[in-house]
């Protein structure tokens, strides 16, 4: 690994960024001292940028030659409703709300990118995406919808991952992650005494069965090679001990990489709804709302990104993910309009190990932050010659 491209005065001014975005985490569409900071941290490196893309997003802009072509780089920036328990020494100062998924990470990753391309200029034009709001909102589509793909020949974006060790990028060919739809299921029922139950339909049996019944659309009816989830996450019913409850209340999320699987499950749960509310004479409703589509790698983008990877950190320092990740990420929705690959970065400490990114102790080994601004740097560099 050269870290001569990102020396040490380097490496501490992105882990004092780092440490300042981790301190005073803000969550989706809220970022606003985030974005001041990258703000301050652009103009500090002569970079020209753009502001209030998406409510608080901002691109920078190195503009090389506008004959060049343009590749795109991007970081989330939002946080967590987590709790922190690292006791880092930097830790949230906000009560409930922690950078626990690697976002403060990734904004110190491409600053620390913009930094190395304003001083060693690539052939090809640069912009810096910096979004808000990631987890749950999707900031990736209002930014696009305001622009910010146009003249765009290609995006990457990388996540800090824990389950690899520092200095390994890692990459997933074709479909890198999930569909994340969401439901919410309402059954009302009647009400009673505890006492009387065949006076009532028993809204926390039919739920509990339910639960059940959307489970085996997964394992009875779903191609077990087909990767898909359907995870009740909320079972929200009743008030006291001794009287059954009215109305009850399931929320939660259906995970696919197939859109015809995709189909099927709502369709599924739709007909084990009808056969329930049948069943018990009942009302059951479910509303399904369309979440992320799945990030699907570039074939183009990918073999660029990997042969990237292997040149930079050697073969030892790249591994082929096998099997895409049932999480969910908005970089899909830039995927879907120009050219491009996410990719993973090892990060794992190794006195804690793998932390699941949404934990109140995730942390990560800061070295990712010389790695991932060094892989920026060079997908940028030599992004002419693969064309």
């Amino acid at each position: 690994m050269n870290n001569l491209i990102v020396d040490d005065q380097l490496f501490q001014w992105m882990k004092d960024i780092r440490a300042k975005i981790h301190r005073h985490p803000e969550l989706a569409f809220t970022e606003f001292k985030t974005s001041s900071l990258i703000a301050q941290s652009l103009t500090e490196l002569g970079i020209d940028y753009k502001t209030g893309i998406a409510k608080t997003g901002i691109v920078g802009r190195l503009i090389i030659n506008k004959d060049y072509p343009t590749i795109a780089l991007r970081a989330d920036m939002d946080a967590l409703p987590i709790n922190e328990e690292t006791e880092l020494p930097f830790a949230s100062v906000t009560c409930g709300i922690m950078h626990a998924c690697g976002h403060d990470g990734h904004v110190a990753i491409l600053l620390g990118a913009a930094a190395i391309l304003k001083k060693n200029p690539p052939k090809c034009n640069v912009l810096f995406i910096f979004q808000p709001a990631e987890e749950g909102d999707g900031g990736a589509l209002p930014m696009i919808e305001q622009g910010v793909l146009n003249g765009v020949d290609a995006i990457f974006g990388g996540h800090i991952d824990t389950r690899f060790q520092t200095g390994v990028i890692a990459i997933k060919q074709g479909v890198n992650s999930a569909s994340t739809d969401t439901f919410e299921i309402e059954i009302k029922g009647r009400g009673g005494h505890c006492a009387r139950p065949h006076e009532t339909a028993d809204v926390i049996l039919i739920a509990s069965q339910l639960v059940i019944s959307l489970q085996s659309i997964i394992s009875r009816e779903i191609d077990p090679l087909q990767s898909a989830v359907i995870s009740v996450g909320v079972f929200n019913a009743g008030d006291v001990h001794n009287a059954i409850a009215q109305k009850a209340v399931l929320k939660g999320s259906i995970r696919t990489t197939d859109p015809k699987i995709r189909e099927k499950i709502k369709s599924r749960m739709n007909s084990h709804i009808k056969s329930l509310s049948n069943l018990y004479d009942i009302e059951i409703s479910i509303r399904i709302s369309e979440g992320y589509p799945p990030v699907i790698n570039h074939d183009k983008a990918y073999e660029y990104a990997r042969h990237t990877a292997i040149y930079m950190f050697g073969e030892k320092g790249y591994i082929e993910i096998k099997y895409p990740s049932l999480g969910g990420e908005d970089f899909a929705y830039f995927l879907e309009k120009v050219t491009g690959c996410f990719v993973r970065f090892g990060a794992q400490k190794s006195d804690i190990g793998y932390v699941d990114g949404h934990c109140g102790r995730f942390d990560f080994d800061e070295e990712v932050l010389r790695v991932g601004a060094m892989y920026f740097s060079e997908l940028a560099h030599n992004y002419v010659n693969a064309l």
